[in-house]
């Protein structure tokens, strides 16, 4: 309780400056933002720029990590932010959701023979790398998995998206991935993704504490990381991604 209460205390003192001077016009202070890996493979970087452009006295502190754990940091008020994925809203949150996407499994080419869909039971039987629980996909495909009543091929563990592709591309496994960020699939040593039947969603959203309002800055930054993934998505046609509304 009291490394909570600290860290909350801190941050308001670094977010201090910055709110004084947003009161006499644009937003400015600090904000710390978190980002699952599967979506700061692509929007990350680009997303950064574009904040400095749109937002230029806002400093954004940019962290990587998986889904849960954005999810505790943002609890505990390390994180003003996060864009990550869900599978069920957990309370506690308050959320903008922006899209949803289905989940693919993706191998190296000489394993890997697209049919354009794959069943639970067969990707069951495929050798895998999975995320390291806990984690968000993960939990969804054990939970799947347990529901139909089998056990899965699981030949290794990553903790980062990288050091997961990094395994399929040796051509240990095959993995799971939401595909609406590409990460080179259908290309070099990669095979044609399939898509999972029945089929199989996580639900990118803009996510902060329900506790505590949000500054200024982090108000501007999370509207402006949520213009920047609608229009990206507009921009580009991801396969098995469905845009939600924006609030």
């Amino acid at each position: 309780m009291l490394y909570r209460e600290a860290v909350v205390i801190l941050r308001r003192i670094e977010q201090l400056p910055g709110i004084v001077r947003s009161t006499g016009g644009e937003p400015d202070g600090v904000v710390a933002l978190g980002m699952s890996s599967t979506l700061a493979a692509t929007v990350g970087g680009p997303f950064i720029q574009t904040c400095r452009e749109r937002l230029p006295k806002v400093m954004v502190k940019f962290y990587i990590s998986d889904s849960e754990t954005l999810k505790r940091e943002i609890s505990t008020h390390a994180l003003d932010l996060a864009l990550l994925f869900e599978d069920q809203f957990a309370a506690g949150y308050s959320r903008a959701p922006l899209f949803r996407q289905r989940l693919y499994y993706i191998g190296d080419k000489r394993i890997s023979r697209s049919t354009g869909t794959i069943s639970m039971e067969k990707l069951a039987k495929l050798p895998l790398v999975l995320p390291t629980a806990p984690n968000i996909l993960r939990s969804v495909l054990d939970r799947e998995f347990a529901g139909i009543g089998v056990s899965p091929n699981i030949v290794s563990e990553g903790d980062q998206l990288s050091s997961i592709m990094s395994l399929v591309r040796q051509g240990l496994g095959g993995t799971v991935l939401p595909r609406g960020f590409e990460h080179g699939e259908g290309a070099g040593d990669l095979g044609v993704p399939s898509l999972i039947e029945p089929p199989l969603f996580l639900t990118a959203s803009v996510m902060w504490s329900s506790d505590t309002a949000l500054s200024r800055a982090a108000e501007a930054v999370r509207l402006a990381l949520a213009d920047y993934v609608i229009a990206l998505t507009r921009e580009h046609v991801y396969p098995g991604l469905e845009l939600l509304g924006q609030s």
